[in-house]
Formats: C-alpha cells, structure tokens, sequence
C-alpha cells in the first residue's frame, strides 16, 4: 500500500493552481471540470508519477471553520519536503511568498511554515542528519 493522493483545500482553485505550480514549483497533473469546480491535481517534477496534491475545493461547511481553527493556532495543514529549508525559504521569500515561521531545527529536522495564499500553513521541511 502507499499514499497515491493528498489534499489541501483552498478557497480557490485557479489563484491555487498558480501559486502551487507558479511559486512552489508543482506541475499540473490533471484537470478535470466537474461542475463548479474541477478535480485538480498537481505532482513534484521531481517524481510526475508520484503522490497528486489535490486542490480540493473548500466548498464543504465544515472545511472552512476547521482551516481557520488552524491558521489562527499557527498549525499547518500538510507538509512539504524539501532538500534545504534555508534555501527555500530565501527562494520563496524573494518571490513574495510570506511565512509565519522562520526556518527553525527543531531536533532532527529543520522547518518553515509559509501562508499559501489560499487559507492554508504549509510546513516545509528538511532532515538533518
């Protein structure tokens, strides 16, 4: 068994879509509209055949209280690993992108945590040793 889709959802899917693939560097996967919205996926360049983010719409009554509750308690809502947090993080940071946590080593890894624009934290991560 492995992780074959993940989802993070946003309060809207093309403003999702640019940054996700325009600022953090994901490429599209897939794109199908349904309706309203659109099952939209989006993967690392490094691995296209891997886990698909998707861009799930938050849509659902329950979603948007629960988004909220976290970014108000400063928690993220998924994570991200990423070879060097330091880099990222100024990479990211010329781009525009604003965080809520400095790169921070917190024992065995190192993190970030970066406002998506779409009512999210995302944490980026990397390992030390």
């Amino acid at each position: 068994m492995k992780i074959h889709l993940s989802s993070v959802c946003v309060d809207d899917q093309d403003k999702a879509l640019r940054f996700y693939t325009e600022v953090l560097g994901f490429v599209k996967k897939h794109e199908v509209p349904l309706g309203e919205h659109r099952w939209l996926t989006v993967v690392s360049p490094e691995d296209p055949e891997g886990t698909e983010l998707v861009l799930e719409p938050d849509s659902h009554p329950a979603v948007k209280p629960y988004k909220e509750a976290l970014a108000k308690d400063g928690i993220p809502f998924t994570s991200f690993a990423v070879d060097d947090v330091h880099a990222e993080y100024a990479r990211l940071r010329a781009l525009g992108v604003q965080f809520t946590q400095e790169p921070t080593e917190m024992g065995p890894v190192t993190t970030a945590v970066l406002d998506d624009t779409c009512g999210n934290l995302i944490q980026i991560a990397h390992t030390n040793y």
